[in-house]
Order: structure tokens, then C-alpha cells, then sequence
């Protein structure tokens, strides 16, 4: 029964979570409101907020999970990828605390760890399995054949989905994050109203530049006719936007499950989040006769948890890093 420290620091939230035999007993999480007047997460000032707030995140997820550092079996940490001076504060950290307690270190790919956020639940899916997952960074369809064997079967080759919903939002006018923003006009807006760009890219790829493109001159045009045209059918906007990125979305997964043959599908990232893909995800499972899965909300965005129980599939395999292990900003895997 492995007991395992996880620290999550590779943008702007600093996480804590321990995981004893698989089991989640804490996840902490403490987010950086700082960046907020800059309209986007500022690297310097990132760094900086991960070095106050390590020390009490770790400490309170210890206490949380009623345990102490000397229960500890190893301590796991976010490798890549990431902003690197927000890695480096984990990874310092981590690899400090493993060498004063003489335990194993665990490095984890952080994406990889939210493809298996979905095996948090008691309730998971069962392997083989496909995940997509959506966050501002990164959009990536996945096949996990077990904890250790994950392959990516299609990625975005420019922009990322949360992009495109953050810099929407922007040219919206709505404070950052804007994601959650346009999610919330979403719900009170006609998702057919306004028609934007999709691109129509080969295989299981995506795209999202032309779409935000696209939402730039679409509100140029019709803001020069009327100045006010963006707050008086903010709804319908937004509406209409998030149903365009879901659309693309869902349909390279539908893609992907029918050249795999695999019915057991995941959602999992920060944009797994919005309510408006976790419904539009369950309805087309329903009708294509999947198993759909979704962490819950506190495993969707950046968080340790999802980072713990990648480095206890890890643990149980044997595979440590070594104290020279480094900080990446850019990792590829498949």
C-alpha cells in the first residue's frame, strides 16, 4: 500500500495530493488570482506565487490525508510539460524532499496524468480506452492500453481548444479566464445562431487558429455597423462559438472510435470542465453506444490529484527517476 506525495506546479495553480493503494486522501489546490489583471498567466509572476504557496499546499494536504512525511513511500512531481519556472519550483521541491527522507522520486508526464484523472473514480473505464483531452494548452486524442502504455492517435497542430475559448473571450471583452465566462453566456444563447470557421483537417488532427481568425473578423464586421453588437447578443455569441469547438471536437472522437473499435471514452482536461462538452459528450455516447466517463470537476483543471495516480501506476511498475532528473517546458510523448 503505497503512499505517494504529489506536487502539481507547471502553470498557475499550486498542488498537494497523496494517494495511499490508488486512493485519492487529499487534493489541494491553490490558485494564483495575481494574473488575473493581465488578461493571461504571467510566467515571472507565476514562479514566484509557486514558491509562497508550496510549502502550506504540501503541508496541508499531509493533513488533510492524516498522514505525515515519514508515511510517505515516494514523492511524485509534474516533469513536463509546462511554464519551466513553475516545473522548476515542483521539481526543486520534490526532489529535495526525496532525498531528505530517502525516498523513491516519481517524475509524471502531465498530460498523461489527465488521461488518467478518469481512474480516480471507483467507477472507470476499462482498457482499452480513448480519452480527449482538452485543456488550454493542449488537445490530444489518446489511446491508453494501460496506466504505462499511452499513445497519442491525433493532436492539435496549431492552437489548442482552450486557446481558442480564452482568446475569444478576449475579443469579447470578458476578463481572463474567459472559458468559464463563455460557458456561462453559453447556457442563455442560441448555439445556432452565428455560423464560424471549421476546419476540415486530415486524419485525427485538429485546428483552431482559423476558427479564432474567423471570430475576429466576424466581430469586426459587425461591430463596425453597430459598437454595441457584442454586448447586446453576448449569449448567442458565445452559444454559438462553444457549439462550433465542441462540434470539432466530438467529431474527431467519434472518428477515432470508429477506426479503433473502442467503446469505453473519456473526457479529461480543464476544458472538460465546461458543461456544454460534458453534455454534448454524454448525449453522443448515449447514441453511439459508448461508456462514457468524466473526472470530477476538481481532477478536470490542473490539480496534484490526477498527478498522484499516475505515480502510483508508476510505483507499481518500477519506474523512479533518478535525482538528475530535469524540468521540461516541451515534452513530446506517444
Amino acid at each position: 500500500m503505497p503512499t505517494i506525495l504529489a506536487i502539481e506546479s507547471s502553470c498557475d495553480e499550486t498542488s498537494a495530493s497523496v494517494c495511499r493503494d490508488g486512493a485519492i486522501l487529499s487534493n489541494h489546490i491553490a490558485n494564483q488570482a495575481v494574473h488575473e489583471q493581465y488578461g493571461g498567466v504571467v510566467p515571472e509572476l507565476a514562479s514566484r506565487a509557486h514558491m509562497q504557496h508550496i510549502v502550506p499546499v504540501v503541508d496541508i494536504a499531509l493533513k488533510q490525508a492524516g498522514v505525515t512525511l515519514s508515511d510517505l513511500d515516494a514523492v511524485a512531481f509534474t516533469q513536463a510539460p509546462g511554464l519551466i519556472g513553475s516545473l522548476l519550483v515542483g521539481a526543486q521541491f520534490a526532489k529535495s524532499l526525496a532525498l531528505a527522507l530517502g525516498k523513491p522520486l516519481l517524475s509524471v508526464h502531465h498530460m498523461q496524468a489527465h488521461v488518467l484523472a478518469n481512474l480516480i473514480p471507483e467507477e472507470r473505464p476499462a482498457f482499452p480506452f480513448l480519452c480527449l483531452t482538452v485543456s488550454g494548452g493542449h488537445t490530444q486524442i489518446v489511446r491508453a492500453d494501460s496506466p504505462t502504455e499511452l499513445t497519442v492517435l491525433g493532436e492539435t497542430i496549431d492552437d489548442a481548444a482552450g486557446e481558442a475559448f480564452d482568446k475569444s473571450a478576449k475579443l469579447l471583452g470578458l476578463p481572463y479566464p474567459g472559458g468559464p465566462l463563455i460557458d456561462k453566456y453559453a447556457k442563455e444563447g442560441n448555439p445556432k445562431r452565428f455560423a464560424f470557421a471549421e476546419p476540415q483537417i486530415e486524419g485525427l488532427d485538429f485546428s483552431f487558429s482559423g476558427l479564432k481568425t474567423s471570430v475576429l473578423y466576424f466581430l469586426q464586421r459587425e461591430r463596425a455597423q453597430d459598437p454595441d453588437f457584442t454586448e447586446k447578443n453576448m449569449a448567442d455569441i458565445c452559444a454559438s462559438l462553444q457549439a462550433t469547438i465542441i462540434r470539432i471536437l466530438l467529431r474527431k472522437l467519434k472518428r477515432a472510435a470508429q477506426d479503433t473499435g473502442i467503446t469505453d471514452l473519456c473526457i479529461a482536461g480543464g476544458v472538460s470542465a465546461n458543461s456544454g462538452l460534458r453534455n454534448a459528450f454524454t448525449e453522443l455516447g448515449k447514441e453511439q453506444g459508448w461508456r462514457t466517463f468524466i473526472p470530477a470537476f476538481q481532477y478536470c483543471t490542473d490539480n496534484a490529484g490526477m498527478i498522484a495516480i499516475t505515480a502510483y501506476h508508476k510505483f507499481l511498475a518500477g519506474d523512479f527517476a533518478d535525482l538528475g532528473v530535469s524540468a521540461t517546458a516541451r515534452s513530446e510523448w506517444s
